[in-house]
């Protein structure tokens, strides 16, 4: 036990630079948050401060129920993530490929994407009813565009000089594809991933609100709960608990954009 302090010690020093940003920033705004509530600019029953909201958050902690609702969430967003995947993926390498596709849809991508996903809600109700297929529907819909974007991006951006030296190695067709254009064009095409999950995550969020389907707990199920019943403290918590995995999945999206910068070479450029 002795002997692991001192690598205990060595490792805290060397992660203390990563550590104290975000650590900094998270005092700074629990401060400021009971500052205001301090302030009695809002009744505590309205806005109340950061002790009574993780005390709910501890008793949800324990809850089961807590638990299957975040399963719900999350297994909705990876499903509707992995079809958006796909979808956006084939159709941004067709418009790519083809100038018939570019310009008859490469604007309507363009355009779905700047779309609301909450306006597609009222459509997708008429279409599927008060069902999963629904938040489905517009999970895809928020997503794809921007999957789609990041991957035609991706390939107007390779580098003339690759694709002259690949035609004279001998490179065609798939073996063009697959070691010449989609390796040059994935950081335009991890950057369309990540956007295309913050688009998943807000549609999803969305959905879950509108499209309350009976014995499926659910993260929006959850805030609407709170909501009806006006407990503060319990749509605070949720709405921690809904920031708090966004942040992760985006820390888990940036460590593989660096990675993929590092083996090209690549650093983070600081203006």
């Amino acid at each position: 036990m002795d002997g692991d302090r001192p690598r205990i010690g060595a490792l805290l020093r060397a992660q203390w630079p990563k550590i104290w940003p975000p650590l900094s920033a998270i005092v700074i705004v629990l401060t400021l948050w009971q500052l205001i509530a301090m302030s009695g600019w809002k009744p505590p029953y309205v806005l109340p401060g950061p002790g009574p909201v993780f005390q709910t958050l501890l008793e949800d902690f324990g809850s089961a129920r807590f638990w299957t609702a975040v399963g719900t969430t999350m297994l909705r967003a990876l499903l509707g993530y992995a079809v958006a995947v796909v979808i956006g993926t084939a159709i941004g390498l067709a418009v790519a490929r083809f100038a018939v596709l570019r310009a008859a849809i490469g604007s309507l991508i363009t355009g779905l994407q700047t779309m609301p996903s909450i306006a597609w809600f009222p459509f997708a109700i008429l279409l599927f009813g008060l069902t999963e297929q629904a938040i489905l529907f517009v999970i895809v819909l928020g997503a794809a565009p921007s999957i789609a974007n990041g991957v035609i991006s991706g390939v107007d951006d390779v580098p003339p000089a690759f694709l002259r030296t690949a035609h004279v190695l001998g490179a065609r067709g798939m073996s063009l594809l697959t070691h010449v254009i989609v390796p040059a064009a994935l950081p335009s095409y991890m950057a369309g991933l990540k956007q295309g999950w913050a688009f998943a995550w807000r549609s999803l969020m969305a959905g879950e609100l509108l499209v309350i389907i009976a014995e499926r707990p659910s993260l929006g199920v959850q805030l609407q709960f709170y909501r009806e019943f006006a407990d503060a403290p319990g749509l605070i918590a949720v709405m921690i608990v809904i920031l708090a995995i966004g942040v992760v999945v985006d820390s888990i999206f940036n460590r593989i954009m660096n990675g993929i910068r590092r083996r090209r070479g690549l650093g983070t450029v600081r203006l």
